[in-house]
Order: structure tokens, then C-alpha cells, then sequence
């Protein structure tokens, strides 16, 4: 499909979505999240991309939901389940992608902006970059998982000062708080991205998958599930792909592994 609330770039095995309605800091509207989700899916299927950058273009990450759609929602109430189900179908898809995905922030990263970089694997964040939920100060709840995804990162009481008082994280803070892996300056924004991103192009994506959907199953598990996932897991690899003998192969010829 032709997109125009996103663009959708794939190079030297990264795949970039760049959010792309920057006159309205690149709000969620529902056509954005449509398109979101069908450039998520065509990467899922495309087996040489080994990770996604989640981006936006302009001032800013993502300040949110798109206000200025909810005025329908007020005349129309029946339009509210299809934007939450789909805002959230997009988070999901994100977090079941099979490979690591990173947000790049820059500017606002603001309630559904939030919520949309927690659903990432690691963020990136400009130093200077403001992070916050921000519901609480328009006398509105998430609706795209802040109150379940934030005490799960970074424990109950600092989740609920953030929920409940609405105030912006700077970068440095949300990296403090594990909300974000690194907050350089925003003129080293790309260059500690691009750093990044080198350690993942060489990688198996088949192994890159199943690491991501164990680390992922673990927050839902007990531990002794979760390491026997792990086992079951780690034989099956072994039993299926190819990528484990060719590993070893090259540790012993002291090369680069072909994945």
C-alpha cells in the first residue's frame, strides 16, 4: 500500500518507520496506526531485515493521540473501541516483531508517544528530549497501556508520579529510570543509534527472534517456566536451523559467521 501518515525505508538490513504527520508532532491518527501496522506486518515477513527503527519526522518522537480526531469520538462514541483496539494492535505487533526494534527520540515522546517507545525493545533518546504520560493533565487515562507497561519498567511508585502528576522526564532522566538505553547529546543522536545498530546487522535473525520472544515471555512467566522455555527452546534451535553449526563453524575458523 502507498503510505502518507508514515514512510517505510529498508537499508543494509534495517528497516526504519518514520512517523510522518510532523504539522501535528506526528499525532496517532487512526490512518497513521492503519499504516503502522501494515508496514509492521511487511516486515515481520521480510526474513533480511534483522532489526526496526521507530522514528518521527520533525520537532518531535509522537505527542500522542490525535486530540483534534477525538471531537468526533464526542458525536460519536462507537468510534472509540475501533482507535483504542487499533492503537494497541499496533503496540502489540511492535512488541511480536521478530527482531529488536529501537526508538529514536527526539523532541516529545508524550503519552501514546510513550507508550508507543515503551513498546519498543531499547530507546535511544536525545539528552534534551522531554518523556512523559501526560493523560492526567487533560483529565484523561491511557488507553494504549501506560498504566500496565510503566510499573512492569520501572516499579510502582515511580510509575504512578509519572501517571498521576503528569510531568516530562528530560532523556538522561528516563535512561535513570530504564525507561531509555542511552541519551547522548541530540547532535550524537544518530551516531549512537548507527553504533547500535551495528551489532545487530551480523546477527542470526532467526536467533534474534527467539531471544526477543523469550525475554519477552519472561515478564509473564515464573522463572522456572521461563528457563525451561529457554532449554526447550535452545534444542529446538538446534534441531532446525542451521545457523548454530555455521556459529560454531566460524569460532573455530576464527571468521564472521553468513547468516
Amino acid at each position: 500500500m502507498e503510505y502518507s501518515n508514515i514512510t517505510l525505508s529498508v537499508s543494509d538490513r534495517v528497516a526504519t518507520i518514520r512517523l510522518n504527520r510532523p504539522d501535528a508532532l506526528n499525532a496517532l491518527s487512526p490512518e497513521l496506526l492503519h499504516e503502522f501496522s501494515h508496514a509492521t506486518a511487511a516486515m515481520a515477513a521480510d526474513q533480511n531485515v534483522k532489526a526496526l527503527v521507530v522514528r518521527g519526522e520533525g520537532r518531535g518522537f509522537c505527542a500522542g493521540a490525535d486530540l483534534l480526531y477525538f471531537d468526533q469520538v464526542f458525536d460519536d462514541l462507537s468510534l472509540l473501541p475501533d482507535y483504542v483496539r487499533d492503537l494497541n494492535n499496533a503496540l502489540f505487533a511492535l512488541e511480536d516483531l521478530p527482531v529488536p526494534t529501537i526508538a529514536l527520540v527526539h523532541g516529545y515522546a508524550l503519552a501514546g508517544g510513550l507508550e508507543l517507545m515503551m513498546a519498543c525493545d531499547m530507546a535511544v533518546v536525545a539528552e534534551d528530549a522531554r518523556i512523559g504520560d501526560q493523560h492526567a493533565n487533560f483529565g484523561l487515562i491511557p488507553g494504549g497501556g501506560s498504566t500496565q507497561r510503566l510499573p512492569r519498567r520501572v516499579g510502582m511508585p515511580r510509575a504512578m508520579e509519572l501517571l498521576a502528576t503528569g510531568r516530562w522526564l528530560s532523556g538522561a532522566e528516563a535512561v535513570e529510570w530504564g525507561l531509555a538505553l542511552r541519551a547522548p547529546p541530540a547532535e550524537l543522536l544518530e551516531s549512537e543509534l548507527e553504533s547500535l545498530l551495528a551489532g545487530l546487522r551480523t546477527k542470526s535473525r532467526t536467533g534474534l527472534a527467539l531471544m526477543k520472544s523469550l525475554a519477552r515471555a519472561s515478564q509473564d512467566v515464573p522463572l522456572r517456566d521461563g528457563v525451561a522455555l529457554e532449554g526447550a527452546t535452545f534444542t529446538h534451535l538446534f534441531a532446525t536451523s542451521p545457523h548454530p553449526r555455521e556459529g560454531i563453524q566460524a569460532f573455530k575458523e576464527k571468521r564472521q559467521p553468513e547468516f
